[in-house]
């Protein structure tokens, strides 16, 4: 059974910093395309950023502020957030995927969710 559980979210100020983590099990870590979505309040998923293999993939929202690793053998991923804005402020999913596309920012084409995790960034 796949599971992907988030932690690190929180209330930060505006030009803070925030890490999170997706605690991966199930699946074959190393090899599965993984990333992070997110959905603000009152609005739609929208892809944050994903990894696979060694290429990195980031929204323009987010290219410059967020990082996106993976310990592979620890089994986790991580989005490392800087400079963070009012903006930022959503429910953040992990997500992983069986199959890779072009359409790398797809929710739909993703298989597993995690329960997500709250950031809020006041300003």
């Amino acid at each position: 059974q796949v599971q992907l559980v988030e932690s690190g979210g929180g209330l930060v100020q505006a030009g803070g910093s925030l890490r999170l983590s997706c605690a991966a099990s199930g699946l074959p870590f190393a090899m599965t395309p993984i990333g992070w979505f997110r959905q603000p309040p009152g609005k739609e998923r929208e892809f944050v950023s994903a990894v696979r293999g060694g290429r990195t993939y980031y929204a323009d929202s987010v290219k410059g502020r967020f990082t996106i690793s993976r310990d592979n053998a620890k089994s986790t991923l991580y989005l490392q957030m800087t400079n963070l804005k009012p903006e930022d402020t959503a429910v953040y999913y992990c997500a992983a995927r069986l199959r890779w596309g072009a359409d790398y920012y797809e929710r739909n084409e993703y298989d597993y969710w995690g329960q997500g995790t709250q950031v809020t960034v006041s300003s």
